[in-house]
């Protein structure tokens, strides 16, 4: 703990008090005989060697030069030469330190980052410095990846404005003594301390916006399956995917993406910690095998995510139980093919749960509903499986239990049937997930044509009799949350026209639940798939707003991760280039926060900062 305890009779109601006392406590600072410290006065970079030789006892990066203008008989030379040798702070040509010069708050903190970290240590993040200080212009080159680092490393103290760094105005004693203790707080040789000027990228003001479109969802699909999205590869270590999905959401902030789509579930597995099912092969190369170091994806990503205010909406596979089962070991404990290897038969290539048989929903209810209720995430999704994708020559081999259920007085077709115990699911999720937690979305990608001729013009699979996924009901009963129906054609492909299919489902949500639309860029090739025809479809959903098309869902995360035909810097530049809020949803009905109590505005120079319970 920092002592309350204050030596310094200048002191008692600064800003940087408790900075200041937790330095005299570690002895690293002291100060004037007149039992003054001083805190706005300038620093000296003298005075500075002298603080950080002795805040920070770490090795020598490399042998003393002496310096002409600091003869043994200065009173920092040692301390000088001590922080000269372990990296803080360098000279001037023609070999000079100039020991008397004030320094300045950019080189105080480059040098602060110089000592204490490595030499080839980059920012964890991409930090765009523009977004937390509203002066970053003023912010010389050779300082802008120490400032980065240190900004997220929560070294920088900023008073009085948290986005005005000032970096060419001599740093204070007040401002050294603050920046010194967050160094030492950040290599755990000090506690935590709270102050409203420590810059913590989560909670720092950003640079007020025009926004045009102030409620907009903007998601991303992340794939595991088969590695395409994250992670890129089965063969990576727990802290090479953490370093990638920082990645991904570095890159999604840049745009200002709101929503990313994570495959949690791609088939019977857990890319998470569960007493359900295995861990997912495609994490660590070995199906039921924890990641290691070990760490919790889903936990990673959701914590990672909300930092950047990004939704994370865990995406399951309902029934498929394995890809490529032929050419990947078998399944292991307590994947439901070896637990109840009845209820999964071969399909293709593949393994696939019946979703007709009540074990089946059950497991898969009860696995959703476990990831609801452990993990902070914002919404459940499926995509377009349900009953598998048709394979000619072959029936799906169900005849059993359809028969039964004959047997016990039956009424409904073999394709009713099966579209009814989707149904069931889905009413069934929708009401447990809301009765859980409220304000956790529940949305559907289904396939973009419900079914052929509906609309008149459109052609294609059709979905109602072949995946027995009836979208169109989902969205009438109000079973869901939003629908964001692949409409992955272009515009003027006239069976499967993006606008004609839009207006469709547009036309048929009477309950008023969102539509999100998922467009396709696995296709770009610059040639009959450019960027400019995805433009145009989210333009296209952009106009019909009022029709609640509220956003875009875009597969995948690979082709901005690759800047496909330039995606990446045409959304950052232009499609997105100002942040937006997902949608808000009236009719859920989560708690709101409390009131605000017990607020107090306090006058801080020109400034009046209101503080609440």
């Amino acid at each position: 703990m920092v002592s309350s305890t204050n030596p310094f009779s200048d002191t008692q109601n600064h800003w940087a008090k408790i900075f200041i006392d937790g330095l005299v406590e570690r002895a690293v600072i002291s100060g004037f005989p007149d039992r003054t410290f001083r805190p706005n006065s300038n620093l000296t970079r003298a005075q500075f060697a002298a603080i950080v030789s002795k805040a920070f006892p770490i090795p020598d990066k490399r042998p003393y030069i002496r310096f002409t203008d600091v003869p043994a008989t200065h009173w920092a030379a040692a301390a000088i030469e001590i922080a000269f040798k372990r990296g803080f702070i360098s000279g001037y040509p023609n070999n000079l330190f100039k020991p008397e010069n004030r320094i300045t708050r950019a080189e105080a903190l480059v040098a602060l980052v110089s000592g204490i970290f490595a030499a080839n240590t980059q920012p964890t993040t991409n930090l765009i410095l523009s977004n937390i200080y509203q002066d970053s212009t003023e912010i010389p080159n050779y300082a802008k990846k120490a400032i980065g680092i240190a900004t997220q490393s929560e070294i920088v103290v900023n008073y009085p404005s948290l986005n005005l760094l000032n970096p060419a105005g001599n740093a204070t004693r007040a401002d050294v003594a603050a920046w010194v203790y967050q160094a030492l707080v950040y290599l755990k040789r000090a506690p935590q301390i709270y102050s409203q000027y420590i810059i913590v990228l989560s909670k720092v003001p950003r640079p007020k916006v025009s926004v045009s479109h102030q409620r907009e969802f903007r998601g991303v699909w992340i794939t595991s399956v088969w590695n395409i999205d994250w992670p890129f590869s089965d063969k990576l270590s727990a802290e090479q995917e953490k370093t990638e999905m920082l990645r991904i959401l570095d890159r999604l902030e840049e745009m200002n993406f709101n929503a990313i789509i994570l495959q949690v579930r791609a088939a019977g597995d857990a890319l998470y910690a569960s007493e359900l099912e295995p861990w997912s092969a495609w994490l660590t190369g070995t199906q039921g095998k924890p990641p290691q170091p070990y760490y919790d994806p889903l936990t990673f990503v959701v914590a990672e995510s909300h930092k950047r205010n990004i939704e994370v909406h865990a995406w399951f596979n309902p029934y498929r139980a394995k890809v490529s089962a032929t050419k990947t070991p078998p399944n292991v404990r307590p994947h439901i093919s070896v637990t109840n290897p009845e209820c999964v038969y071969p399909w293709g290539d593949d393994l696939w749960m019946d979703p007709g048989i009540d074990l089946v929903q059950d497991k898969t209810y009860n696995v959703i509903l476990d990831v609801v209720k452990r993990y902070d995430i914002d919404g459940v999704h499926f995509d377009d499986y349900f009953y598998p994708y048709p394979i000619a020559g072959q029936e799906f081999p169900d005849s059993k239990i359809y028969n039964s259920y004959v047997s016990r007085g039956g009424k409904m077709s073999l394709g009713d049937w099966r579209r009814e115990n989707v149904n069931k699911l889905v009413k069934r999720l929708g009401q447990g997930i809301r009765e859980a937690k409220p304000n956790v979305k529940f949305g559907i990608s289904p396939f973009g044509i419900y079914r052929p001729g509906q609309p008149p013009q459109s052609r294609g699979l059709d979905a109602y009799e072949t995946l027995y996924a009836d979208a169109k009901k989902w969205l009438v009963s109000g079973w869901v949350d939003y629908l964001n129906p692949q409409l992955y054609w272009r515009i003027d492909q006239t069976a499967q026209s993006y606008p004609v299919l839009l207006q469709w489902w547009l036309e048929n949500n009477p309950q008023n639940r969102h539509i999100y639309v998922g467009n396709n860029l696995g296709k770009l090739d610059g040639k009959k798939w450019t960027v400019d025809e995805i433009n145009k479809q989210i333009e296209i959903t952009r106009n019909s707003k009022q029709n609640l098309a509220l956003g875009n869902v875009f597969f995948s995360m690979k082709a901005f991760s690759e800047n496909r035909q330039q995606i990446y810097d045409n959304f950052k530049s232009t499609t997105y280039n100002q942040p937006a809020l997902v949608p808000a949803m009236p009719w859920q009905k989560g708690t709101r926060p409390a009131p605000p109590a017990s607020a107090v505005v306090q006058k801080v120079g020109n400034s009046n900062i209101l503080q609440w319970k």
